[in-house]
């Protein structure tokens, strides 16, 4: 598994939740969407935690659909982790005690969301349904992930946004499979939280990107990293203009985690990196300050593949996760690229 990240980057994010990590210790973990992005670096987390931290293992049940992705190639080298083929939106049977569910099953990417809507809106839903009632029956805490993108295009009096702003999003559209599933989840986990006193956070991550992203992903990175292998341009949807920040992995991993074992049951919390808001223009300019050269970009219209109506600012306000969880981004934006792009550079084709 290690081949889909940088290993001191795991090792970077062990050492960052220093003894938070303990209450894993002899507990047990259910993890969805456990082959996608996300949910491979859960897995080499806790295989880590168990390798050289914790002093009674962490059980991790590891469940995906692989509707997106597909089975790992090799035998998890932990006995205690162990992968599973299941769709979540149907009833979700665990054997035994279940400590923590988290429930990272999700279709993030535009392309993918355009091409599998029902999916995409059912595992959002049903799928956190039927997580939710396994964990009022076991008592477990419960971390949804949920999106940025629940916030549609805010108002620019409230960016950066904090979890507290509503939203301006819209129920019909090429996108609202995407946002209003992670509108009805939040939903779900506030009804469990408020009725039946299940302890559940929602996470709202923002733009997070790093090795492990699949160069068929279609977002930014991916399609700049991929046409950089490839020597082709760099090309830029619209105008350009619509602006984001963009968290490295390492910081939104100890986020994500800190938000599981401490985060306020019934709350939302915004993980991502503060700044710098920058234009995909900048982050052109800042993929070539990363990699010590200049590339060539092409503006077009978005193509069929990809939704348009995209929100034109995300950026998070980070107050609340960090008085809450004492979480902080570390890493700069180009450190982050310059770590993906030497990924990017060993293994996509440049063929996308």
């Amino acid at each position: 598994m290690t081949e889909n990240f940088h290993a001191a980057d795991i090792a970077e994010i062990v050492n960052r939740l220093g003894k938070s990590a303990e209450a894993f210790a002899g507990k047990h973990v259910v993890l969805t969407g456990a082959v996608g992005f996300l949910g491979l670096y859960f897995t080499a987390v806790f295989q880590a935690l168990n390798k050289s931290v914790l002093k009674k293992p962490v059980r991790v049940t590891a469940l995906d659909s692989l509707i997106t992705g597909k089975r790992p190639e090799v035998a998890l080298a932990d006995k205690h982790i162990r992968f599973t083929e299941a769709d979540v939106t149907k009833p979700v049977k665990v054997d035994g005690q279940v400590d923590y569910i988290i429930h990272a099953a999700g279709i993030a990417s535009p392309f993918h969301y355009r091409r599998y809507p029902l999916e995409t809106l059912s595992v959002a839903v049903d799928g956190t349904r039927n997580l939710l009632e396994l964990a009022r029956h076991t008592r477990a805490r419960f971390a949804f992930f949920s999106s940025s993108e629940i916030y549609g295009d805010p108002d620019p009096a409230h960016v950066p946004t904090m979890e507290s702003y509503r939203g301006y999003v819209a129920s019909m559209g090429p996108r609202a499979c995407y946002d209003e599933s992670k509108r009805a989840g939040e939903t779900l986990c506030y009804i469990y939280h408020d009725s039946f006193d299940v302890e559940t956070t929602c996470i709202r991550p923002f733009n997070v990107f790093g090795p492990g992203m699949r160069e068929t992903d279609y977002r930014v990175l991916p399609n700049f990293a991929s046409a950089v292998k490839s020597g082709r341009p760099l090309r830029i949807y619209g105008t350009g203009r619509q602006t984001r920040t963009y968290c490295y992995v390492t910081d939104a991993m100890v986020g994500f985690l800190l938000a599981v074992l401490k985060g306020l049951p019934g709350h939302p919390y915004n993980i991502g990196a503060a700044a710098p808001e920058v234009s995909v223009h900048e982050l052109v300019s800042a993929v070539e300050r990363a990699l010590g050269r200049k590339l060539e970009r092409q503006v077009i219209e978005h193509p069929d593949s990809y939704p348009a109506d995209e929100p034109q600012r995300r950026c998070p306000d980070l107050h609340k996760a960090m008085t809450h969880l004492d979480y902080r981004d570390e890493r700069t934006l180009e450190e982050g690229l310059k770590r993906f792009f030497d990924w990017t550079q060993r293994h996509y084709t440049g063929a996308v």
